[in-house]
């Protein structure tokens, strides 16, 4: 058996260990402290934020940022339909409602005209949304600047998802920043990893100071335990957050190899009529490329369609994965409100994601080059 091609495997970098065997030696393993504190600041220069709060997952970060602006049971909170379902639940979790908008075809994000189409009808309803949350597939950024002047216009507070982002740019600008939150994920697959663990990153010091209090299961300051709030045990460990510090040191190495693996399909699929990849629109946009995606259009590759694919490579034992199976396709959430033209439908039929490691080796990609070129051919 051929070993294995993962499509995303953790990629340390080499000195994560230095900050883990820290925390051991110092007996500092519990949750916070120093790496915990260095992780933040790491977050916070990297990205240009003011402000990060560290926590066990993005899931949290998401759940958090809306309590933070207030989304309550009765609410409704616009998200993209495109994404992964961890974008969508801490909505539920309030029992506010979820609007779900389709992506428009040069990013795959959300669609600021199907965005606008949302808040006008909600508000007919009688029912202005809480707040955005928009998400930046597979690390391309979204039209932010249209989505937030969509957002500025009805004074909707907008969240940033930038779980796959961490890397990707817009106008030299770090995804995350734009927002009144950003989110970032460290879990296993991502650009860099902390085994499991996520960011909440704003320039709102009162706001982030508030989700460390939260997460912290809000207790008050007070020599006993005392609560007037209902809190979370969401906050990142010492551990886990020198894990995190050892993966910043390689980020942009991680971006690099990232996008290496974007150019490398990009020429293997040159000469492959009816095969497109997610691409950069424009030089304002910098894609990490955590996962590179294609579609692959059956009319013009004389059958040949995403499964044939990713059954071929599953034969040589590499991964491949479906695009997102879109929010308002899912039995969970289709009950729930979805403003669309049929785009995410379109890329979910047609789109795989391909082995995007920042640890492949180039006997690896040999090998995937080998089993695409050898279907096409048949």
């Amino acid at each position: 058996m051929k070993t294995k091609i993962w499509l995303s495997s953790p990629h340390m970098g080499g000195n994560e260990m230095k900050y883990v065997q820290e925390a051991y030696d110092t007996n500092w393993v519990a949750p916070l402290g120093p790496n915990v504190n260095g992780f933040e600041a790491d977050l916070q220069n990297y990205t240009g934020t003011k402000h990060a709060s560290a926590l066990s997952a993005g899931t949290a970060a998401i759940h958090l940022s809306l309590i933070l602006l207030g989304v309550k049971a009765g609410d409704e909170v616009i998200a993209s339909s495109f994404t992964f379902s961890a974008t969508v639940n801490p909505i539920s979790y309030l029992g506010a409602s979820p609007i779900l908008i389709d992506s428009e075809k040069d990013t795959w994000n959300m669609c600021p005209i199907q965005l606008e189409k949302a808040i006008q009808d909600r508000i007919e309803k009688g029912k202005k949304p809480k707040a955005i949350v928009v998400v930046y597939l597979y690390g391309m950024p979204a039209k932010i600047e249209e989505l937030l002047a969509v957002a500025n216009k009805y004074d909707i507070p907008l969240i940033e998802d930038a779980a796959e982002a961490l890397g990707s740019k817009y106008k030299g600008k770090c995804m995350g920043t734009f927002g009144k939150f950003g989110i970032l994920s460290f879990n296993g697959n991502k650009i860099i990893t902390t085994s499991g663990g996520g960011a909440l990153i704003s320039d709102d010091q009162e706001l982030i100071a508030k989700s460390r209090f939260l997460a912290t299961q809000a207790r008050d300051n007070a020599p006993h335990y005392q609560h007037s709030h209902i809190g979370y045990n969401y906050r990142m460990s010492n551990i886990v957050a020198g894990i995190g510090r050892g993966q910043m040191e390689v980020l942009d190495e991680r971006v690099a190899q990232r996008r290496a693996n974007f150019e490398f399909y990009k020429e293997l699929f040159s000469d492959i009529e009816g095969v497109s990849l997610q691409e950069e629109p424009n030089k304002d946009f910098f894609s990490n490329f955590w996962l590179t995606s294609v579609l692959i259009d059956p009319k013009k590759t004389n059958g040949i369609s995403r499964e044939d694919i990713r059954l071929e490579l599953e034969k040589e034992n590499i991964e491949c994965r479906p695009l997102w199976k879109p929010m308002h396709m899912q039995p969970v959430f289709a009950a729930c409100p979805y403003y669309g033209n049929g785009v995410s439908e379109e890329l979910f039929e047609k789109g795989l994601c391909l082995p995007s490691g920042s640890n492949m080796t180039d006997e690896e990609r040999e090998r995937i080059k080998e089993a695409i070129l050898k279907l096409f051919k048949k």
